[in-house]
């Protein structure tokens, strides 16, 4: 099995990095810090609302700003069996490494913030939009069936979903100056923590893999594929919430071709957003080539089908 450990992360760096990027959430939502309707939410590469090319301008206005509200929310969702997971973690080796201890309990806090935050963004999307979509769930009963995988498959699926942060502020969100400021002011609040979140995961990837044969190893990547397939899952039946909230909000009525359009057009553009932007960052594959190069290969194989 390789070890290769060239990426440069330590607890006592990344804890040094998140007290200093640190911000409360009372900062950057409420008040008249308020959403504006008038503008998309998400970036288009995400999004992918021009695709479905029978809607009007506005109406593909109040669809990205659907996906917006799933966004946020699914985020909420995911954190929520992050938070446990990283307790869970932390406490068999509260003694030893100080920095170690203070980095991943600094981890959990922002993770538990980050919950709050994107509930008090729900409230206030519904009081702008004037509805409430609905998104997938309840949050315990998917945790359940994520955390009851091998610790080091969880991990994996952790560490793809910080790096699926990272490139989606970078590459889409950064520089598009046509989304909503509130909301892009959102995202890049929650981007600017889990840049240090990648680097601990990282580190907890590679504790937990210490000791492992390449079948084991092969066998959590499996599981970590597992809790892909999972998610898919979830993304589908987010997709025909985001249809009925889509025709609840504008009053029309999709045809039975435009509905089938519209399904295949979101289901790949979520496909691409929770999963494909992932499994597919430089940093996760060479995370799992670190591990054993067939475990990224078997996962580059597999990639394709969600981009």
């Amino acid at each position: 099995m390789a070890q290769t450990k060239n990426h440069g992360y330590s607890y006592r760096a990344t804890l040094a990095a998140s007290q200093k990027v640190n911000w409360r959430v009372e900062d950057i939502i409420g008040g008249d810090k308020r959403l504006d309707f008038s503008k998309r939410f998400m970036p288009e590469s995400l999004a992918r609302v021009e695709s479905v090319d029978f809607l009007g301008a506005a109406e593909k206005r109040t669809l990205n700003q659907i996906r917006g509200n799933a966004y946020l929310s699914i985020f909420g969702l995911v954190e929520e069996f992050i938070l446990p997971y990283l307790m869970d973690h932390a406490r068999p080796r509260l003694q030893g490494d100080d920095y170690r201890v203070r980095a991943l309990l600094q981890f959990a806090g922002e993770e538990a913030k980050h919950i709050h935050l994107f509930k008090l963004f729900s409230e206030e999307f519904e009081k702008g939009f004037g509805d409430k979509p609905s998104v997938i769930g309840p949050p315990e009963a998917i945790a359940q069936v994520i955390l009851a995988h091998d610790p080091l498959a969880v991990a994996l699926a952790i560490l793809h979903i910080e790096w699926m942060t990272q490139r989606h502020y970078q590459e889409s969100v950064k520089d598009d100056q046509e989304l909503d400021p509130q909301f892009k002011s959102l995202l890049k609040h929650h981007w600017m923590e889990e840049a240090q979140h990648a680097k601990l995961d990282t580190l907890v990837v590679e504790a937990l893999s210490e000791g492992r044969g390449r079948e084991q190893i092969a066998t959590a990547v499996e599981e970590y594929i597992e809790i892909g397939g999972f998610l898919d899952g979830g993304l589908a039946q987010q997709t025909q919430f985001d249809l009925v909230a889509f025709e609840s909000a504008t009053g029309r009525r999709l045809t039975a071709r435009e509905r089938e359009n519209f399904i295949e057009c979101q289901t790949q553009a979520n496909r691409w957003t929770y999963l494909g932007s992932g499994m597919t960052h430089p940093n996760f594959l060479a995370t799992l080539e670190s591990l054993a190069p067939e475990a990224r290969a078997r996962v580059e194989q597999i990639a394709p089908s969600f981009c």
